[in-house]
């Protein structure tokens, strides 16, 4: 396995890049540690399959410098990198059986036979294909396909990573579960370094050890799934994480003091804002209190999910989302608290600490 460390990477799909617009990625400097289980989570064109396919070898960077293991690998390829990639669609050799294609790769390196057999077997268990171990691959449905793909990026223990690029997006939602489940417990048992690329957030959460949250071309946050959900450190991730995602309100700040159109708020601390900074309030609906003392609100519509409800309402002139038991009280004259320990504020889109000044940090 390998510490993969991104040297200031920037990437421009253009000729002669000159403004941070001009690049699909912008400038990444991470190192990403030997054994982790990673997660690069955002939307659509957000880059975060650039950042891969750049990782992997597929694709050479505008700007910077990969290193495995504090080797410089940037102009090297795929196969020389000793990379194990898995695509969104599957990628397999359909004149071959479902046992000889995970069996190829292992075939390929002059693996002992013996061993070949240990791992291919061990493999086409943990992916539920061996009844079909000496079928052809190509009378095999979609959702197969894509498992003979998985299985043959994980057949081989040698690799320094092994890269996934939304490989589940043609499996049925339970056997995604089950193998999210599978390869959380894979990288546990072999210490696998796995990087999983998905705009799903369920998906990156319950895979990886730490997720990387993308945004515009460039990563918002690194952080545990409980990390992302508490202390969102862009406002993005905020409403990315989460469902319903973290209400975020304008606010004016006053010391200790928030004033939300005229509803005041009382904080722990008192943060300190750069001039002339955009400021806001964020707070999840898990952390507000519906009840019968507090602000006011106007409840629009309450959404039963079943072990929870979701209260729609306005709330200094803003819709708001709350979260509350499924045997929760809601009020004829509703109002709300806010949890102090919950509050997060904002200036110019990212976080600020109690001890820290504005300005991209928090």
């Amino acid at each position: 396995m390998a510490r993969i460390s991104l040297d200031h990477i920037r990437h421009a799909y253009g000729p002669n890049p000159k403004k941070p617009s001009d690049y699909s990625l912008k400038e990444v400097h991470h190192e990403w540690n030997d054994g982790g289980a990673y997660a690069l989570l955002g939307p659509s064109g957000c880059g975060k399959t650039t950042l891969l396919n750049i990782i992997s070898g597929l694709l050479q960077p505008s700007e910077g410098k990969i290193l495995f293991d504090g080797k410089d690998v940037t102009n090297l390829s795929t196969q020389d990198r000793n990379i194990a990639q898995v695509f969104q669609f599957p990628v397999i050799y359909d004149t071959m059986t479902v046992y000889d294609n995970l069996a190829f790769p292992l075939r390929n390196r002059h693996v002992p036979e013996g061993e070949v057999d240990r791992r291919v077997t061990e493999i086409l268990d943990m992916i539920g294909l061996s009844d079909r171990a000496r079928k052809k691959a190509q009378g095999l449905t979609a959702d197969q396909k894509q498992k003979i793909s998985l299985g043959r990026g994980l057949v081989r223990s040698d690799v320094s990573a092994i890269l996934f690029d939304e490989p589940l997006t043609v499996i049925d939602p339970h056997m995604k579960w089950v193998l999210r489940s599978q390869l959380k417990r894979l990288h546990k048992q072999f210490g696998f370094t796995m990087v999983y690329v998905t705009h799903d957030q369920t998906e990156a959460l319950t895979f990886a050890d730490k997720v990387v949250v993308m945004y515009d071309g460039e990563i918002v946050q690194i952080g545990t799934p409980a990390e992302l959900f508490e202390k969102p450190k862009h406002t993005f991730v905020g409403y990315f994480i989460g469902s319903p995602g973290m209400n975020v309100l304008p606010a004016k700040i006053d010391g200790s003091t928030v004033d939300l159109d005229g509803q005041t708020v009382a904080l722990s601390f008192a943060p300190k804002i750069a001039a002339g900074a955009k400021t806001e309030l964020g707070i999840r609906p898990e952390f507000i209190r519906l009840g019968r003392e507090g602000m006011p609100v106007t409840i629009s519509k309450v959404e039963d999910i079943g072990r929870q409800k979701i209260v729609r309402a306005s709330f200094a002139n803003r819709p708001i989302a709350i979260v509350v038991h499924e045997d929760g009280d809601i009020p004829a004259e509703p109002k709300i608290t806010f949890d102090p320990n919950a509050i997060n504020i904002y200036a110019d889109s990212w976080r600020v600490a109690d001890t820290s000044l504005v300005g991209g940090e928090a």
